[in-house]
């Protein structure tokens, strides 16, 4: 009986032996194939990061302004006209042309107005100085007043001492000039020549009337004769209207 127990003992161990070497083969293995597939994993670079913007390249649209992408934009090409816009700008030209011919024609006939009109004045300026008339009768303030209104429409001169062109001064001194009476030659001067007249309402045609900065002669009605501007010439104008200041009345005849 304990030999057969024995025995019975002897060959489960040898089963046992077969089984643990037959399980133990395998896990060999697997360790093995594990630590292969271990060490052809970690034989790339570990990647952890995950990208999500995986579109945004394709769908950037910015561009830098200051590349030069060939220069295809500076490309100096011939561009061909069609026949209207070569008529047209033929049209253009004769127009332009046109234009450019009239402006010089208006500029001649400027030009020859100019030279007729400056003409015109010269001779109506000569014809003006061959007609005045001398004085008549005696050296009275009515014909001196009288004869004073005969240059009406002559041109003033500053400086100017004679029909052909005269200052308010040498208007009223060549007027009495006329009848014989010797008057100084500015309207300062004049302001003391004579007589005074105490007021407007006692003033004579014939009187002067004078401040530091104008001269005239007295016709009646609060009106005098006088040369008063390049534009005015000689003419009559309102005594309130012509000296707008303090003015001297002076009677020398």
């Amino acid at each position: 009986m304990s030999i057969v127990k024995k025995t019975v003992s002897i060959a489960t161990a040898f089963v046992a032996a077969g089984l643990l070497s037959v399980a133990v083969v395998p896990l060999a293995s697997a360790d093995a194939d594990q630590s292969e597939a271990t060490t052809s994993t970690r034989s790339f670079p570990k990647v952890t990061t995950v990208r999500k913007d995986l579109l945004s390249e394709s769908t950037s649209t910015e561009v830098d302004g200051g590349a030069d992408w060939g220069g295809i934009e500076s490309l100096d090409v011939p561009q061909t006209k069609s026949p209207a816009e070569i008529e047209a700008e033929a049209a253009e030209q004769a127009r332009q042309q046109a234009a450019a011919a009239a402006a010089a024609a208006a500029s001649r006939s400027s030009y020859r107005e100019s030279v007729t009109s400056s003409s015109s004045e010269a001779d109506t300026s000569a014809a003006q100085t061959s007609t005045v008339s001398a004085p008549a009768g005696s050296a009275t303030g009515s014909a001196i007043a009288q004869y004073s209104l005969q240059f009406k429409g002559y041109p003033y001169v500053y400086g100017g001492t004679s029909p052909s062109g005269w200052d308010c001064s040498g208007f009223v001194q060549y007027v009495f000039a006329q009848f014989g009476v010797s008057l100084p030659r500015t309207s300062g001067a004049m302001m003391s020549v004579g007589s005074p007249v105490g007021s407007l309402a006692e003033a004579q045609p014939g009187d002067i009337i004078a401040n530091a900065g104008h001269a005239a002669i007295y016709i009646g009605n609060g009106m005098v004769m006088n040369a008063m501007t390049t534009s005015s010439g000689t003419d009559t104008a309102p005594v309130s209207w012509v000296f707008t200041g303090g003015y001297a009345i002076r009677r020398v005849v």
